[in-house]
């Protein structure tokens, strides 16, 4: 197995950050939406300027997987009035875990989502919430089996289509 490393991504990693989003979210996503969707979508939500703006946020962090320096999956963690619902300053977002798809099954997922554990228990968050594509089951697999219970729904809409994302969350109070 390769040696994974995970690292905290800064401003100036603002291409690498482009890249491993909309590849990561193209590979993800468009065998079941629309190219048009997909294209807007991914010009949109990985501008640079939306990068940066969200880099430079106190209330996110994003961290690398990195593979013999390339780059192969990153995180995006959420607190306080930057999490995109519930916002208080006792629970933590999981935004984003995305893996390039040839290294699924390699454990890049759940080293990120190792750290994002560790950045909660170093925040001390009580619970640890996430959205999740009612039509990603390889997801809420991924994380009922780390302990996570749906708790609401909510929409995400990805160009003109309205999709469903299932919110699930941990409790880490007890």
């Amino acid at each position: 197995m390769e040696n994974i490393e995970i690292s905290r991504v800064t401003v100036n990693d603002i291409r690498l950050l482009q890249e491993i989003g909309r590849k990561t979210f193209y590979e993800t996503f468009s065998s079941s939406n629309t190219e048009e969707n997909m294209t807007k979508y991914l010009e949109e939500g990985f501008s640079e300027e939306k990068l940066i703006s969200e880099l430079n946020n106190t209330h996110s962090e994003f961290y690398f997987a990195v593979i013999d320096d390339k780059v192969v999956g990153y995180l995006k963690l959420n607190f306080g009035a930057s999490q995109t619902e519930l916002q208080d300053n006792s629970s933590m977002e999981i935004e984003r875990i995305y893996v390039l798809q040839e290294y699924h099954g390699k454990k890049v997922g759940q080293l990120l989502y190792d750290k994002a554990m560790q950045v909660a228990s170093e925040k001390k968050v009580n619970n640890v919430w996430l959205g999740v594509w009612e039509e990603n089951p390889r997801a809420i697999r991924f994380y009922q089996k780390n302990g996570f219970v749906e708790f609401d729904k909510h929409i995400f809409v990805l160009g003109d289509d309205e999709q469903t994302d299932i919110m699930m969350r941990k409790d880490l109070s007890s």
